[in-house]
């Protein structure tokens, strides 16, 4: 999902819905049951299948689904679809105020609060852009005693909907993470001697072609492939525009309406547009102007009131923020090959933003 931290760690642990053969079958030796072998749903296709009833729960593991999401109203009607909408959370967002049918929200502890468990305090693991696991610890006191941990949340509806089902001890898993570990070190490659490596200082590094030099190639190389790039094209009176986070955001959630970096103060609805470009589109800045997204189908998408700045973007591009300018996103929008929403180039054109307060003419 488009905006969520530690997603290099996702992938490493099987988080992924086209996890390859091998994957599975070293889960099917470690824990004696057969995981399914069709691959499943990312994010733009779940969104379709819960529109149309073939996903009817929607489980999140922390995250901001309907904000991170692209085509703001048609994600939101999707996730009211469901029969059964939870979230396990540490903090409250939008996305917990769009219910299905029924709705749970199941607080859980930080990564910033001590988790204590049967076997003593425990900690996690996390890997970073470069590769590296490390141990992650909380140190503050939880802010309620009856919170439970992820881990904890999981391997408690695991053992209430899945006991029997292979050999797959949940209650240890919850009261001692090592266990989890052990496991870990050997189902996933590069993690071996898990729980004695993550506790160095400095954790380890997992292997790769580019640090080990070992390329499983015909030649025994490395080697080097060249796309051709391929470059939407603005028509003339239209930008091409890239959404993103302001320096006083984290993911989907803005911390305040600046934006350090680019001297915005005061507020998010805001599109930032290169001086030549304002000049030839006949717009100044602090105009207030509707965003309009222009497709292929000609359909129109509108992001309503937003205040012009003028700012060294490239010509012919523009900028504003997300989520704000995710409702510009259609669905069906997405990448050839990864699927992922075109949230980075959305062709549109700047209307004056009318008068909404003064009464509408007789």
């Amino acid at each position: 999902v488009r905006g969520h931290s530690n997603v290099q760690g996702d992938r490493t642990m099987g988080i992924w819905e086209q996890m390859p053969d091998t994957f599975l079958d070293a889960l099917e030796k470690e824990f004696g049951f057969k995981p399914p072998r069709p691959h499943g749903l990312d994010s733009v296709n779940s969104i379709k299948a819960m529109l149309e009833g073939r996903v009817k729960v929607f489980l999140a593991l922390a995250g901001n689904f309907v904000r991170a999401a692209p085509d703001s109203e048609v994600t939101e009607k999707a996730m009211r679809s469901c029969r059964l909408t939870a979230h396990i959370s540490t903090k409250l967002n939008r996305s917990h105020t769009v219910c299905g049918d029924t709705a749970l929200i199941l607080p859980t502890l930080g990564r910033t609060e001590r988790d204590v468990q049967a076997d003593g305090e425990q900690f996690v693991t996390v890997e970073n852009s470069m590769s590296e696991v490390h141990t992650s610890q909380g140190r503050l006191e939880p802010a309620s005693h009856v919170l439970l941990s992820e881990v904890a949340i999981l391997c408690r509806l695991a053992r209430l909907s899945l006991d029997g089902e292979g050999d797959i001890p949940w209650a240890e898993f919850e009261g001692d993470y090592n266990t989890i570990r052990d496991s870990i070190s050997r189902i996933v490659p590069g993690f071996h001697d898990f729980n004695a490596r993550v506790t160095r200082p400095g954790g380890f590094q997992l292997p790769n072609p580019v640090n080990e030099g070992v390329f499983r190639t015909e030649t025994g190389k490395a080697r080097f492939s060249r796309n051709e790039p391929v470059v939407p094209r603005a028509p003339e009176g239209h930008l091409l525009l890239q959404t993103l986070r302001s320096h006083d955001q984290w993911n989907t959630v803005p911390y305040t309406n600046n934006d350090r970096y680019r001297g915005i103060h005061g507020s998010r609805h805001v599109i930032l547009v290169n001086p030549a470009d304002l000049s030839e589109l006949g717009l100044a800045q602090g105009d207030r102007v509707d965003v309009v997204g222009v497709w292929e189908d000609g359909t129109e998408r509108r992001a309503e009131n937003f205040e012009v700045v003028s700012y060294p973007a490239a010509k012919g591009s523009a900028a504003a923020y997300y989520p704000e300018t995710n409702v510009l996103v259609p669905l069906d929008s997405v990448a050839d090959v990864s699927n992922q929403p075109t949230s980075k180039g959305i062709i549109v054109r700047l209307e004056p933003t009318a008068d909404r307060s003064r009464p509408t003419p007789a």
